[in-house]
């Protein structure tokens, strides 16, 4: 008779985000996680080939809670203008990488292949950012004009979190000054 599971793919996932915001991606290894969801190393490679595809889980479920995160805004603007709902989304990109800071700077950083998230997975976060330009550029633009929104966005979330605006001002009044300029305000 086979031993019963002592783990989950969902816990070793959750166990490994949270490594990832306490010590960083340089700490997140296999004996790690397996020390926090309470087996030992080995047993992790019946659900996780190794470290790169660790990071590459920790990177999808990061998107795909920051695609959900777009899309409850998505939901909680219907029937408002898009023009509105662009600053909504931009606002939730910002709280969301100031909530997962280090994951969210790994899923927006460069990556080693195998660690690179499921195209599915980035399509189903991008949708909202596409769906509201879409709308407000049209389907030929929607693609470009998504790209320079989030591009735009996690510049001035990965300058804001590296602590680059230093010429002083209020960064806030800044961010918002670039939503209304993106968003034709």
């Amino acid at each position: 008779m086979p031993t019963p599971d002592r783990t989950s793919l969902p816990a070793i996932v959750d166990a490994a985000r949270t490594i990832v915001e306490q010590k960083g991606v340089a700490g997140l290894t296999m004996q790690a996680v397996a020390e926090q969801v309470g087996v030992r190393a080995p047993s992790l490679y019946k659900r996780v080939d190794g470290r790169d595809a660790l990071v590459r889980l920790v990177v999808e479920a990061t998107l795909r809670d920051l695609g959900d995160r777009l899309a409850a805004v998505e939901d909680a603007h219907a029937g408002r203008p898009d023009a509105e709902l662009l600053p909504a989304l931009i606002q939730a990109f910002r709280a969301f990488a100031r909530t997962y800071p280090v994951a969210y700077g790994i899923a927006f950083g460069p990556l080693p292949a195998a660690s690179r998230p499921d195209r599915a997975v980035l399509t189903a976060a991008s949708a909202p950012v596409l769906r509201v330009t879409a709308a407000l550029v049209g389907e030929a633009d929607a693609l470009s004009a998504a790209r320079t929104v989030t591009a735009w966005a996690n510049g001035f979330v990965a300058m804001e979190q590296s602590g680059a605006f230093q010429l002083g001002g209020d960064v806030d009044a800044a961010f918002d000054y670039g939503i209304a300029l993106l968003s034709g305000a």
